[in-house]
C-alpha cells in the first residue's frame, strides 16, 4: 500500500499546474522498458482502460503539435462564410478559442457548463456547428457573459497529458459516441448501444437520469467477455450505490457513476452490504413520485403537452418500480444467494478497495495557500487504487481491466483538474513491473466534451425519414442511430427540452493509447468512436485466442464508419522516442492557490478585421489559438477515399460521386462518412434555428461502407441563380470543393492516386477528359505545398493524366483546378494513404 507521503508526493502531478516541463517518472520508465523485439500488440496479455470525464479534444489538446487542432487548414466554413473557429452569438458577438490559464486564474474552480442532450444538439445545430456560444452559455450567473465554451488549455497548463501524447499515440479523430452527456456515452462504451432492444421503435436512453435509475436490461460487453472465458475486472474505490458517506467523502472516494455496469440489472448492485436498504429507499421515493404524478395528472386541465409529459412519467415510473421490486427480490440475501454466473459478474464488475482499512476515510493534508498562510484540504486516507495495485503486483491482473475514478480525480469540470494524478498513478503501477508493461495496452479516453467547443464537425447518422439529411450504403439502417423528440417525451423529458436528431456521433474527445506498440509520439487519424474499443477487442481476441466474438449491440452504421483502433499499433521494434526527465514540485498547492485568483478575462470580442484574418488562416495573434509548430509521425490509415462530380448532361443537377475504395487496402479497408455542405442555397425553413440571424446552408452526412460507391444527385434548383457551391469533408482533412453554375461546360475532372507495381507511390494524379467539341484549357495549381502550377489544353474529345508530386509533403496534396472560360473551380485536398507510415500535415504544422 502507498504511504501518505507517497500519496502527497504523487499528488504533485495534480493537473500539472505550474510546471511546463513535467514528464512523470512512470512515463520515462515506460520508455526504459524495452519490449520484446519483433513482438506485436497481439503479444499483449492485458488491456487496461480508463475513461475520464467531460473534456473536448480542442479544449485539451488543440494546441498540441501535429494533431488536427487549431491550425487545421481545412476546418469547415459556417453558413455565414466564417471559419468554424469564429463563433457568433445571437447578439452578434464573435469569439475564437482562447486560453484558460490553470495557474493564474480560478478557471479550474469555475465548474461545468451545459452539456445535456438538448444543449449538445443545439450546438451542433443541424450540422451547422455554429451555435456554441448560445447553447453553451454557463449556467452560473456570475460567468454568464464569459464564452467559456471556447476556452482551451495548453502544454503549460496540462504538461502531463502533453507528455503522454508525445510519448505514445494520440487519436485525433476520436468522437464520443452519443450527442449527449456522460452516462449515455459510457453506456455505449460498455454495451455498444443506448437502446433496450436493437430495433428502431425501442426505448432510447439518451440522458443521464434515464440510465442512473438503474436496472437496465440489455446485454453488455463484459458479459460477452465472461461468456468467452476472458478474465476481466472493473476497479473502483467505492460504488455510487454505497451508503453512509458524506458529500465530501463521495467526491473523493466513490466512483461518480463512472462504472455504468452498476446500473445494469445483471450485476445485482443491490446485493452489496447496505444495497437492499438503499434500494428500498429508492423504491419508496419512486412510489411517492408516482403518487404525486398521478394526482397532478388527475388535476391537469387542457394543457395537452403537460398531460403528455405526465403520462410518460407515470408509465416510466411504473416500469422502474416493477424493475426495482424485481431487483430487490433477486438481491435479497446478498451475493451468496445469487446463482454462480451472477455472483461472478457481480464480483468482477464491482471490485472495491475493501482490503484497505482506510478506503472510505479522508484525512487532512496541510499546505500553504496563495497568501502563504497555513491551510488544509481533506484527501483520501487510503489507497484509491489499492486492489488494482495488488493485482498487478501479485500477478493477478486480468486480460481486461476497467478503472473508474472518484469525482475529484475524474477530470470532470465540477472539480479542480486533479485527474492527472490518477492517470499517472496507474502508469506508475503498471511500469514498476517491466514484465507487466511489456504485455500491456493502456487506453485513456473521455466520455464526452462537457460544454466545451471542438472545431471538428460531427459525423452523424442521417434521419431515415428525411433524405435531405443524407443516407447510408445499402444494408445499413440509420434508424438505430437516430431519435426523435417524441422518443424523448416518451422517456418523460419535458417537450421544451426534447430534441430530434442523431444519437451520434457526438463531439471529438481525447484518446491516447500507450503500449510498447504505440511508442514514439505518433498521431492516428482514423475516425473512431466509443464503440471502437469493443470492435478492437473483438479483433484482438479473435486474432490472439481464436475467439469469434461479435457484439450485436453495435449498429451496422457504426461498424461501417468507425474504426477498430488496429491502425494505431506498430511492431515493437519501432524507433524509441526520447524524453528528458525533469523535477516535480508543489502541484497540489498551486491548484489550491488558484482557487481564489481572478476570473479569466483574456477572451476577445472579435472585430471584423480580426475575423477576416482568422478566415484567411492567420494564426500569429493572441486573439486566436494556434498550435505548436512541427509535424509528428502518423500511422498509415486504411482509407481510399474519393469524391468527384460534375453537372449532368442537361445542366439541372450536380452529380456527386462518393467512394470508399477497397482496392488498395483489401480486407482492411475502412468505410467512411462524408459531410456535404451546400452553400448559396435558396431561402429555406430549417426545423430549428438557435440563432435566427444565421445564414442558410444545407448539411447532410453520407455513410459509405468499404468497397462502395454512392451517387448523390444535387438539383441546381436548390441554389440561388443556379450558382452551386458544394463542400465535402471526410476524416483526416479529406476535402473537396465544387463551385460553378448551370452554364458550366461538360468536363470530367477526377483525382485519384498514382500506383506503380500495385503499390501507391504517395503522389496524386488528375484525370482530365473533354467530351465537348471545342478545345478547353485547364489550370491545376498547388494551393498549399509549393509544387507550382500546370496548364493543360485538351482538344475536343481529349484526355490527359496529370501527375502531382506530393512526396515532399509526405503525401499531402491541395489542388485547385479551374477551367478557362467558365466559373468551374474545384479543390481537392487530403493525404494519399499508401499503407506506409507518414507524417501529419506540414501545412498544419507551419512547415509548408
Amino acid at each position: 500500500m502507498q504511504s501518505r507521503r507517497d500519496f502527497i508526493k504523487r499528488a504533485g502531478i495534480l493537473a500539472g499546474a505550474g510546471a511546463s516541463n513535467v514528464v512523470p517518472a512512470s512515463v520515462l520508465r515506460a520508455f526504459a522498458i524495452e519490449p520484446e523485439p519483433g513482438s506485436t500488440f497481439l503479444d499483449a496479455e492485458h488491456i487496461v482502460v480508463l475513461m475520464q470525464e467531460n473534456r473536448s479534444f480542442d479544449h485539451t489538446l488543440g494546441t498540441l503539435q501535429g494533431v488536427r487542432g487549431f491550425n487545421d487548414p481545412r476546418a469547415i466554413r459556417q453558413a455565414n462564410g466564417n471559419s468554424v473557429f469564429v463563433q457568433t452569438n445571437a447578439a452578434g458577438e464573435s469569439y475564437a478559442p482562447w486560453r484558460l490559464d490553470i495557474r493564474n486564474t480560478k478557471v479550474t474552480w469555475m465548474g461545468s457548463i451545459p452539456h445535456a442532450r438538448h444543449t449538445q444538439v443545439d450546438a451542433w445545430n443541424e450540422g451547422h456547428h455554429d451555435a456554441w456560444l448560445d447553447a453553451k452559455r454557463p449556467g452560473n450567473e456570475k460567468y454568464r457573459d464569459i464564452p467559456l465554451t471556447m476556452g482551451h488549455y495548453t502544454r503549460e497548463d496540462l504538461p502531463f497529458y502533453y507528455a503522454l501524447a508525445d510519448a505514445f499515440t494520440v487519436m485525433d479523430q476520436h468522437y464520443c459516441g452519443v450527442m449527449s452527456s456522460t452516462t449515455p456515452n459510457r453506456c455505449l462504451f460498455w454495451t455498444g448501444t443506448i437502446r433496450d432492444e436493437q430495433k428502431s421503435d425501442s426505448r432510447v436512453f439518451i440522458r443521464n437520469e434515464e440510465i442512473d435509475v438503474g436496472n437496465m436490461s440489455w446485454g453488455t460487453w463484459a458479459e460477452r467477455l465472461q461468456d468467452n472465458g476472458i478474465s476481466w475486472k472493473f476497479y473502483q474505490n467505492e460504488l455510487t450505490s454505497a451508503t453512509g458517506m458524506s458529500k465530501e467523502e463521495r467526491a473523493w472516494l466513490a466512483n461518480f457513476g463512472c462504472n455504468v455496469l452498476e446500473f445494469f440489472a445483471n450485476y445485482n448492485v443491490g446485493a452489496i452490504e447496505g444495497g437492499a436498504a438503499r434500494m428500498q429507499q429508492k423504491l419508496a421515493a419512486m412510489r411517492a413520485e408516482l403518487k404525486a404524478c398521478q394526482a397532478q395528472r388527475q388535476a391537469e386541465g387542457g394543457n395537452a403537452a403537460q398531460a403528455q409529459t405526465l403520462d410518460a412519467k407515470i408509465e416510466l415510473l411504473g416500469i422502474h418500480i416493477a424493475a426495482l421490486e424485481k431487483a430487490i427480490n433477486r438481491s435479497a440475501g446478498g451475493v451468496a444467494k445469487l446463482d454462480a454466473k451472477s455472483q461472478e459478474l457481480h464480483r468482477r464488475a464491482l471490485v472495491r478497495n475493501t482490503g484497505d482499512p482506510k478506503y472510505r476515510a479522508l484525512s487532512p493534508m496541510h499546505y500553504k495557500d496563495a497568501s502563504g498562510a497555513d491551510a488544509a484540504i481533506n484527501i483520501p486516507a487510503g489507497d484509491i487504487l489499492h486492489q488494482f495495485r495488488e493485482d498487478v503486483n501479485n500477478g493477478r491482473l486480468p486480460m481486461v481491466s476497467y478503472l473508474a475514478p472518484p469525482e475529484k480525480f475524474s477530470d470532470h469540470p465540477t472539480s479542480p483538474w486533479y485527474g492527472a494524478w490518477f492517470v499517472s498513478e496507474i502508469f506508475d503501477i503498471l511500469t514498476k513491473n517491466p514484465e507487466v508493461w511489456k504485455k500491456t495496452i493502456f487506453i485513456l479516453t473521455y466520455d464526452e466534451n462537457d460544454g466545451y467547443f471542438d472545431h471538428a464537425p460531427s459525423f452523424v447518422a442521417a434521419d431515415p425519414a428525411d433524405p435531405s439529411t443524407g443516407k447510408a450504403s445499402s444494408g445499413i439502417d440509420t434508424a438505430l442511430d437516430y431519435t426523435y423528440a417524441a422518443d424523448e417525451i416518451r422517456q418523460g423529458v419535458d417537450a421544451s427540452e426534447a430534441r430530434t436528431g442523431p444519437i451520434g456521433m457526438g463531439f471529438r474527445v481525447p484518446m491516447i493509447i500507450a503500449s510498447p506498440w504505440t511508442r514514439g509520439g505518433w498521431v492516428n487519424s482514423q475516425l473512431c468512436d466509443h464503440t471502437s474499443n469493443i470492435q478492437f477487442m473483438e479483433q484482438f481476441f479473435e486474432k490472439k485466442l481464436g475467439k469469434t466474438m461479435h457484439e450485436p449491440n453495435v449498429s451496422a452504421w457504426r461498424r461501417a464508419v468507425s474504426g477498430n483502433l488496429l491502425s494505431a499499433f506498430r511492431p515493437a521494434d519501432a524507433p524509441q522516442s526520447r524524453v528528458e526527465p525533469v523535477d516535480r514540485n508543489r502541484f497540489i498547492e498551486q491548484i489550491q492557490q488558484a482557487k481564489n485568483k481572478k476570473v479569466p478575462t483574456n477572451f476577445v470580442k472579435l472585430s471584423a478585421a480580426q475575423i477576416d484574418e482568422i478566415n484567411r488562416g492567420i494564426r500569429d495573434h493572441d486573439y486566436v489559438a494556434s498550435q505548436e509548430k512541427g509535424i509528428r509521425p502518423s500511422n498509415p490509415l486504411p482509407y481510399e477515399l474519393y469524391a468527384d462530380g460534375r453537372l449532368n448532361a442537361d445542366g439541372t443537377a450536380f452529380e456527386l460521386r462518393l467512394k470508399a475504395g477497397s482496392e488498395v487496402h483489401g480486407a482492411q479497408s475502412a468505410g467512411s462518412p462524408f459531410n456535404v455542405y451546400l452553400r448559396n442555397v435558396r431561402a429555406k425553413s430549417r426545423a430549428k434555428k438557435v440563432n435566427p440571424a444565421q445564414a442558410d446552408m444545407l448539411v447532410a452526412t453520407y455513410a459509405v461502407k468499404a468497397g462502395d460507391v454512392m451517387p448523390v444527385s444535387i438539383p441546381l434548383s436548390l441554389f440561388q441563380d443556379g450558382l452551386y457551391e458544394i463542400d465535402v469533408h471526410g476524416p483526416n482533412g479529406f476535402y473537396r470543393s465544387f463551385i460553378g453554375d448551370k452554364n458550366d461546360p461538360v468536363m470530367d475532372v477526377l483525382v485519384n492516386y498514382e500506383s506503380r507495381g500495385g503499390d501507391l507511390t504517395g503522389n496524386a494524379q488528375v484525370y482530365l477528359a473533354n467530351p465537348a467539341d471545342t478545345t478547353r484549357t485547364v489550370r491545376i495549381a498547388d494551393n498549399s505545398y509549393k509544387t507550382g502550377a500546370q496548364q493543360k489544353t485538351l482538344s475536343a474529345g481529349g484526355k490527359q493524366l496529370v501527375l502531382v508530386n506530393s512526396a515532399q509533403s509526405h503525401g499531402w496534396y491541395d489542388l485547385i483546378i479551374e477551367v478557362e472560360g467558365s466559373n468551374i473551380r474545384k479543390r481537392y485536398a487530403g493525404r494519399v494513404e499508401t499503407g506506409r507510415p507518414s507524417f501529419s500535415d506540414p501545412l498544419m504544422g507551419g512547415m509548408a
